[in-house]
């Protein structure tokens, strides 16, 4: 199913090789950027690297809108309810016919038979599905290897040190818990999203290939005004020692409501090469990137 690029194994003993596999390419398949609906605009949607939609599953179409606008990385939070792995914020909206598997294994799955190993037409990257775990985190985790195992033709996995590249590479965020099976396992089929106390560890990206912060954790800088120096050097040495072990780095709770404030944050993300994009604003961060990152 994958391109024999993507079936490139790669051993732990190479770890820089090994975890530089994660990290998006520079260049994406060129096409037309017509407004249409999402079954219809997927086919001509050059794909974003840097894009990725938070709490994706708050979109009219999950998935499928987010898909559309060329985004490459998108964001589910689960609940495990009575075996079953249901996407919601939170638990009061939890619906037992919004699963992790309606909403996107299957649709993903769809996508990539139809694209003949790829998520968006000609893009050969993986496209990262963040699976944010909101409770339970051992046990949701456990449920979510087993289904994940029904879809492994089509997923980035782990097998006794080595990595093989798939169309989509599930990473587990949320609750810390689900951590410790997931060290336990020598063959899995997803990866661990990372904190900046992760960075340059034993585990390295061939178990954590993302590193994500909260930005306000680590910078008072919200848009307005001049960047200040020290927050800049800050940020850029982040995402170098990210970049040193090949993992991709992002930043949750951005600003995001549009406006010069957010256009320069963004700008600023952009220049010091972090990875992905936080947004809830699809169109918004499709016409800043596909304005600002050629």
């Amino acid at each position: 199913m994958a391109s024999p690029t993507r079936r490139t194994v790669v051993t732990t003993a190479l770890a820089t090789a090994a975890a530089g596999a994660f990290l998006p390419s520079q260049t994406a398949a060129a096409s037309d950027t017509a407004a249409a609906s999402p079954a219809a605009r997927h086919h001509r949607t050059r794909a974003l690297r840097r894009a990725h939609a938070h709490n994706d599953y708050l979109h009219p179409h999950p998935l499928h809108d987010a898909l559309a606008h060329g985004f490459t990385s998108v964001e589910a939070d689960i609940f495990l309810v009575d075996g079953e792995l249901l996407v919601a914020h939170e638990a009061t909206d939890l619906d037992p016919s919004r699963t992790l598997a309606s909403l996107y294994l299957d649709p993903l799955l769809a996508r990539v038979r139809a694209n003949h190993g790829t998520v968006h037409p000609g893009y050969r990257d993986q496209v990262q599905l963040l699976i944010d775990i909101k409770t339970d985190g051992a046990a949701a985790y456990l449920e979510l290897d087993r289904q994940l195992r029904h879809y492994r033709r089509m997923l980035t996995s782990y097998h006794h040190g080595r990595v093989r590249l798939g169309a989509i590479t599930p990473v587990i965020s949320g609750d810390r818990a689900a951590r410790v099976p997931m060290e336990a396992q020598s063959t899995r089929y997803a990866f661990y999203d990372g904190r900046p106390e992760d960075l340059g560890t034993a585990a390295g990206a061939s178990f954590v290939p993302l590193i994500s912060s909260s930005w306000t954790d680590d910078f008072s800088w919200l848009g307005a005004g001049p960047f200040p120096a020290a927050e800049r050097d800050k940020l850029r040495a982040l995402v170098a020692a990210a970049h040193r072990g090949g993992q991709r780095i992002r930043f949750w709770a951005t600003p995001d409501t549009p406006g010069p404030e957010r256009e320069a944050l963004w700008t600023e993300l952009l220049a010091a090469g972090v990875d992905h994009l936080n947004t809830d604003d699809l169109a918004g961060l499709e016409r800043f990137l596909r304005t600002h990152d050629r």
